[in-house]
């Protein structure tokens, strides 16, 4: 647990807990105001869920196997309103059941990696004024945009990435409008990672089948400036009765500090058809390189791209190329997935190897469920650290 990040999230804590409890008080001799507080703490809703997960991870090279068996438990509080503002709360416990592995935290101990350091830490912590169309939120908060490729909050993981600041964002329904002042990124370590970072995401929803946004994200790191960019682009969702068509296109050059100088392109596109029960997607990611330079996304969930097995966390310096094939449906209430990757590098053509990943997911009832996942990679022409690798995945969940 970082002792420094916990005492500014206790603070946060000890806050949010004393604006709760104290609005009554504050309100008792306006009977009107008092009931309007009263009113919004009745109309609480509070939840807890837990996640247990085995991570077995087996690496062709000189570190030990990792097995980890690890539960997350979240308590999550939301306020109802009083005069459009209300406030929310959510503190998550990771805790190790087995820990033979190396989480990045603690000194290295010659296992392999896996992601999910123990402790406790507050997810979120934020009030909110809503009000019609539009809303704001100040403080700790999850910030999704579109497919998480450029902003999410890597909740696969145990601990999830946060964002200390002010969201606003306006909803009609067609058109949306989501503009974030970034001051820190509470990571999946639970590390503060300051700087400037500023996220816009403009939405349209042409139909029920077609939609199409534009992005933003300028990003000023004030550690580890070589993550710091200009980012801009657009993307496409569309159905066509069983045709699935998606599209992305951006470009990223250097911005702030970056000791860098360059222009890189990102590129996606899929094309999916769904027989009955069953879809079947292909796509091409292209990450491009400039300069010696692979295009960056620092602040995605990169878990849900580029292969499970998490090798290109880090896009190479020749950059990415991820042609894939996805397969999807549903058996006896169980979803089941398999995806093909075949990755290389934008410059030189380099083969980085492939990899096949599967799932099979099963919600017992609103309040269970349980999930089996599998990734093996092989990798190509010899490159840095990559090597052959299996990890596996058990997981349940519960909420309440």
């Amino acid at each position: 647990m970082n002792t420094k990040n916990i005492n500014v999230k206790t603070f946060t804590l000890s806050l949010l807990t004393a604006a709760i409890l104290s609005a009554p008080a504050a309100f008792a001799a306006d009977p009107a105001h008092g009931k309007g507080i009263t009113d919004a703490l009745a109309d609480s809703k509070v939840n807890l869920s837990f996640r247990a997960r085995y991570e077995g991870v087996d690496e062709d090279n000189a570190r030990d196997n990792a097995n980890a068996l690890t539960v997350k438990s979240r308590l999550t509080i939301k306020t109802g309103n009083y005069n459009n503002l209300s406030l929310g709360l959510e503190v998550d416990h990771v805790s190790a059941l087995a820990d033979n592995y190396w989480d990045k935290v603690g000194a290295d101990n010659n296992y392999s990696v896996v992601a999910d350091p123990t402790g406790t830490d507050v997810n979120q912590g934020y009030i909110k004024y809503t009000r019609n169309d539009f809303s704001a939120i100040a403080g700790r908060q999850r910030i999704l945009h579109n497919n998480q490729r450029f902003v999410g909050g890597v909740g696969w993981r145990q601990n999830e990435q946060t964002y200390d600041g002010i969201r606003a964002q306006y909803n009609t329904g067609a058109f949306s409008v989501d503009y974030s002042y970034i001051h820190n990124i509470n990571d999946i370590f639970a590390k503060n990672v300051s700087g400037d970072f500023h996220l816009a995401n403009l939405g349209y929803k042409i139909n029920k089948a077609h939609k199409v946004a534009a992005f933003a994200y300028i990003l000023d790191f004030k550690t580890g400036a070589a993550n710091s960019s200009s980012t801009y682009g657009a993307l496409y969702n569309g159905k066509f009765g069983p045709v699935l068509v998606n599209a992305s296109a951006a470009s990223q050059s250097d911005n702030g500090k970056n000791p860098n100088s360059y222009t890189a392109t990102y590129l996606n596109a899929e094309v999916g058809y769904k027989f009955s029960t069953v879809t079947v997607l292909g796509g091409y990611e292209l990450l491009g390189s400039d300069n010696n330079v692979g295009f960056n996304t620092p602040l995605a969930t990169k878990h849900k791209f580029q292969g499970w097995a998490d090798k290109f966390l880090g896009t190479p310096k020749e950059g990415m190329e991820d042609i894939y094939l996805t397969v999807k449906g549903a058996v006896s209430g169980v979803k089941l997935a398999a995806t093909y990757h075949d990755f290389s590098s934008d410059v030189g053509g380099i083969d980085f190897g492939n990899e096949l990943d599967l799932v099979a997911n099963y919600k017992v009832n609103k309040n269970y469920g349980v999930l089996v996942k599998f990734s093996n990679y092989s990798q190509g022409d010899v490159y840095g650290k990559l090597t052959d690798t299996n990890k596996l995945w058990l997981q349940a969940t519960a909420k309440f």
